[in-house]
């Protein structure tokens, strides 16, 4: 856990990718859920900002 938030840190594209990645499922699973309105109405920005984020975090450094 200390490695992940140390790669955070130090701006490494792996743990950044992992980031961007659970935030596409996250907002994936809020668009398919049928029982909160509100994660409905967020999910299309909060995958946008995943996918826009693991295209700027793929030219990070290793």
């Amino acid at each position: 856990m200390s490695s992940f938030i140390n790669g955070l840190m130090r701006f490494r594209r792996g743990a950044w990718e992992m980031l961007a990645t659970i935030l596409i499922a996250l907002g994936v699973f809020m668009l398919m859920q049928p029982f909160w309105m509100l994660a409905f109405t967020y999910s299309f920005i909060v995958t946008l900002v995943g996918t826009v984020m693991f295209i700027i975090v793929s030219h990070f450094p290793e």
